[in-house]
């Protein structure tokens, strides 16, 4: 991890950690579903179902304040805790063009296989690149410090990765320029 990254990832690392105390609770709310059948509509009442607060946002006492963590303008990390979940929404640095595009084709292949990786989320929190659900049951079948461990591991290689492919797409693109330029000068 490099010096500078250090304090910003220390910061998400513990105030992780001090959030994923999320216990079992089920719903304080019905919720209906309309069914249609046969042109009549019937609702059928569904109670005390374990949903995600953080992503039900039926009643605002299971909600925690949500922290947001930032770098600078273009880097932040946003973390919504509730009773039974949290929601880590991550804003990657993207200095140009160039990177803003790379940024959102990488995105949208990991969020594409979301079932492989159990806690991101398909789509993210609105002004945030990718988002993580890290529910109750996750953190009762999965070691704690194994889920802050695999967040900050990808906060730190995301930046890499996306580094490593502006570097290809650069030479790249130099090397079909070379190639296209060669034809002109002989």
């Amino acid at each position: 991890m490099s010096n500078v990254l250090r304090p910003y990832l220390a910061a998400v690392r513990s105030t992780l950690t001090a959030a994923l105390t999320l216990e079992n609770f089920s719903s304080q709310v019905n919720i209906l579903h309309t069914v249609l059948s046969l042109l009549l509509m019937f609702s059928k009442v569904v109670e005390r179902h374990n949903k995600p607060e953080v992503e039900a946002g039926g009643s605002k006492e299971v909600l925690l304040n949500p922290l947001t963590i930032s770098r600078n303008e273009n880097e932040r990390v946003l973390i919504e805790p509730s009773v039974n979940s949290i929601r880590l929404s991550i804003k990657i640095k993207q200095a140009d063009e160039i990177e803003r595009i790379l940024c959102h084709k990488f995105t949208r292949f990991m969020m594409q296989r979301a079932e492989s990786f159990i806690v991101l989320r398909r789509k993210p929190v609105p002004g945030y690149d990718i988002s993580f659900l890290i529910t109750n049951t996750h953190s009762e079948t999965m070691l704690k410090h194994k889920i802050v461990d695999f967040i900050i591991q990808f906060m730190e290689e995301v930046d890499k990765e996306i580094s490593e492919m502006k570097l290809s797409l650069n030479a790249r693109a130099r090397t079909v320029a070379e190639s296209y330029l060669v034809a002109f000068s002989t």
